[in-house]
């Protein structure tokens, strides 16, 4: 996952505008001091290599790190650094949110997928782009952490066809008698529609459609149209969207859809990590 140097500066000066008032009022700053990182509960680690980043830009020198991905346990410390008192304090809050945040994603991610996985190993996790401004590309780091594909990281990767879409062109039929000459102008990428009754499933699975994408239907609901639209076209890939959380995800998994997607990742407390600075001996 590349993240530009310019964001990683926007980073730091966002945080520290001018200087560290503190350091410079204690008169601490040029004190060679260490700085470690200790989740207190298990976790999947995710940030590492950001914070990284900015230690270096600092004139910190990174001695210790585990890499984005790697399931720690509680008590165990994960990131350790050294230099100058002012730098590290520049860089502890900073560094320490990076970290909570981006590991509070991938670990819900990660149960998330397990919980999926225990139900039927064949149906993938999926991430939607529902994430606040400015934070994409660590949530979207998180999310690869854990091992999980993002669905849809943008309105230029993919084809997604919603309701608000159709209202401009009459509804789902006249988009249906158009469809070969839609899929021939976009022949190297996948259609997928997004409807919620079993009418319009039926529809799309006899004209051949990619994919279709299932809207808050719950989960038994969910099977039986599932089910139908199998009987139909079995090769359409269909997923199911919509309020599906940690409380749910094993009924949505059980349903016989091929993929399921959520933003529920991206909400939720962060990791809770303790960061202590001392002066080095």
């Amino acid at each position: 996952m590349y993240i530009a140097d310019e964001t990683i500066d926007k980073f730091i000066k966002e945080d520290v505008p001018y200087f560290d008032l503190t350091t410079t009022l204690l008169s601490i700053g040029q004190e060679e001091g260490v700085i470690s990182f200790t989740t207190r509960e298990d976790a999947v680690l995710c940030g590492t290599e950001e914070v990284c980043r900015i230690f270096v830009k600092l004139g910190i020198e990174p001695t210790e790190s585990k890499p984005s991905g790697t399931w720690i346990c509680k008590g165990e410390t994960f990131l350790s650094a050294k230099g100058l008192a002012e730098s590290l304090h520049t860089a502890w809050r900073l560094s320490m949110n990076i970290i909570e945040y981006s590991s509070g994603i991938a670990t819900r991610t990660k149960k998330l997928l397990d919980a999926i996985k225990s139900v039927n190993p064949a149906v993938e996790l999926l991430s939607t782009r529902k994430l606040f401004p400015g934070t994409k590309e660590l949530s979207v780091k998180a999310v690869l952490a854990a091992g999980v594909m993002p669905h849809r990281l943008g309105l230029s990767e993919t084809i997604l066809v919603f309701k608000q879409h159709l209202n401009f062109v009459g509804g789902l039929e006249p988009f249906l008698r158009n469809y070969q000459e839609i899929k021939q102008r976009a022949c190297d990428k996948s259609i997928i529609v997004e409807i919620d009754t079993l009418q319009d499933a039926k529809l799309l699975s006899k004209a051949g459609v990619d994919g279709i994408q299932l809207d808050k239907l719950p989960p038994e609901a969910l099977k039986n149209i599932v089910e139908e639209i199998r009987t139909i076209n079995p090769n359409v890939k269909i997923i199911a969207t919509g309020g599906i959380t940690e409380d749910n995800v094993k009924e949505y998994a059980a349903t016989g859809v091929d993929a399921l997607s959520t933003s529920s990742v991206y909400f939720g407390k962060p990791i809770d990590i303790s960061v202590k600075i001392d002066k080095a001996h």
